[in-house]
């Protein structure tokens, strides 16, 4: 089995990872492979269900061809943001 090192843990996390470990009567190492387990899970489970969203979005029948990209859209918030600035707008997003 593959053997993981961890350098510079923060002290706070190494310290809930004990607390957790000793409250589940489970070892240190157990208890990291469960935390990894669900995060990993829990990520990919996220990550396909995005895609179902977006599949199941391109479904219903709105048209999104002629909108912009999101990098298109930052570009305009940043560039009116930097305006009012300028202006001595306060803009709150």
């Amino acid at each position: 089995m593959p053997t993981l090192q961890v350098r510079d843990l923060p002290e706070e996390l190494y310290q809930k990872m004990l607390y957790l470990a000793e409250k589940e009567h489970r070892s240190l190492t157990q208890t990291t492979i469960v935390l990894l387990k669900e995060g990993l899970e829990r990520r990919l489970a996220d990550t396909e269900r995005r895609r179902d969203l977006l599949r199941n979005f391109s479904g219903i029948g709105v048209e999104t061809t002629g909108l912009p990209d999101a990098e298109t859209l930052l570009r305009e918030d940043r560039k009116l943001a930097e305006l009012a600035s300028q202006s001595g707008i306060f803009v709150v997003s």
